[in-house]
């Protein structure tokens, strides 16, 4: 078995981590071990942030570990104040369980749950945590942490130090009730690795020092590394917000062309972080894209394997080609499906036709607002920049008829270089 926290080391996945010699033998004693990775339903979709714990859970299952996916359906309820600068609106218990069961769905594209011994495992902390007392919680868990630890927290003194950006007793206990989480998991399932990212520190430690001074075992943590563009802001974010994995929240094109967009810069990054490429061969990767930067191969294949991984290899088939359509690259007439179209329909203007066919191309392009003008659009077919499903338009006096149908209801029109407008046939 090769050892797990070397691979993970070697593609730039672990940023910190306690008693990292300890942790490397750990991994080279060739047994099975549990590690988990908590979750905030705050949203039933994760997004794009959510990539790298994924990821790396998918490689301790891949390298013969198990992997816990802690879904925070008790401490959802109250906020994690760690890297957050004012109190969190609470989830009610119903928001929560909708939020767990969305990123589930999603969580089982990356983990295999039903594969024997190191089966992945989805837990929601709210089954533990709704039965503890505050008696019970003061006594067995708040007397082993000292005011003073938890106010010299990075996260609670900068909430402290600015009188606007007050914290309250609820938040301020959260880092007790994820080192209780710690506690309960390794007792439950030995699980004796937490991970988290760069902000989850302070809660791994806590956990760490909760089962040391309650049962003694030795345990571990480590965190990912925080990732930033080149602008300084949080990897995942666009104008538009979270890159996020459900495709009704961030369609599979636009995904897939958050990826293909991705700076220079990070693209080797991104390629050992997102995607399970050996080595070797992303050198390779990047050793052709230094030589024709401009034609963006690294980008292409890391959007690739991303959605592939997200979406399934249809999907990000399908999206490749509208990408190919929309930025210069051949797509056949017989490439052009029914489901491609719909996916263009949410990404180019579109218009309906509601005459019968056959009609004039001339008058359609006109009528429909692709054009401005009948002598625009004779004026584009003279110059060869109009194209009907990919083939060029040289007689002005060409009719739209059934044959030009895909899928029976949609002809894609590219004017010029980079015009395109997509007609329905309404039946």
């Amino acid at each position: 078995m090769e050892n797990a926290f070397h691979v993970l080391q070697e593609r730039g996945l672990i940023e910190w981590s306690s008693h990292p010699e300890e942790l490397e033998d750990l991994f080279n004693s060739k047994e099975m071990l549990t590690a988990y990775v908590g979750f905030d339903p705050t949203a039933d979709s994760l997004h794009v942030g959510h990539l790298i714990p994924i990821m790396t859970l998918s490689w301790l299952q891949r390298l013969g570990h198990r992997p816990i996916c802690l879904a925070g359906g008790g401490t959802g309820m109250i906020g994690d104040p760690s890297g957050k600068s004012k109190e969190r609106n609470l989830l009610s218990p119903d928001m929560v369980r909708k939020n767990i069961e969305g990123v589930r769905k999603q969580l089982e594209h990356f983990m295999n749950f039903d594969c024997g011994e190191n089966s992945a495992i989805i837990v929601n902390n709210y089954d533990w945590l709704q039965h503890i007392t505050v008696l019970d919680f003061l006594r067995d868990v708040g007397k082993y942490f000292s005011v003073n630890y938890m106010i010299n927290k990075e996260h609670v003194k900068s909430r402290l130090a600015d009188p606007e950006k007050s914290i309250s007793y609820t938040e301020f206990s959260y880092t007790l009730l994820q080192a209780y989480d710690f506690m309960h998991l390794l007792k439950t399932y030995k699980c004796r690795v937490q991970m988290g990212g760069n902000d989850q520190q302070g809660n791994i430690v806590s956990g760490i020092d909760l089962i040391r001074k309650c049962t003694g075992d030795q345990v571990f943590g480590w965190t990912n590394p925080l990732l930033l563009n080149s602008s300084g802001t949080k990897f995942g974010k666009t104008e538009g917000g979270a890159v996020w994995l459900d495709p009704k929240r961030t369609s599979p094109y636009r995904f897939y062309q958050f990826w293909i967009n991705t700076e220079d810069e990070m693209v080797d990054r991104l390629l050992r972080f997102f995607t399970f490429l050996p080595l070797e061969e992303i050198h390779d990767i990047m050793k052709k894209h230094e030589q024709s930067p401009e034609q963006r191969e690294a980008q292409k294949r890391l959007a690739w394997e991303v959605t592939s991984l997200v979406h399934g290899t249809h999907a990000a088939e399908t999206v490749r080609q509208a990408s190919e359509i929309l930025f210069g690259g051949d797509v056949s007439h017989d490439e052009m499906t029914g489901e491609l179209m719909e996916m263009l329909a949410g990404e180019v203007p579109s218009s309906m036709i509601t005459e019968r066919l056959p009609l004039s191309l001339v008058d359609v392009l006109a009528s429909s607002g692709a054009c401005q003008s009948k002598g625009e659009v004779r004026r584009l077919i003279r110059g060869g920049g109009v194209y009907l499903n990919g083939e060029r338009v040289s007689d002005e006096n060409t009719v739209v008829d059934e044959e030009h149908l895909i899928a029976e209801r949609f002809v894609f029109a590219r004017l010029g270089k980079k015009r395109f407008h997509l007609l329905e046939v309404k039946h």
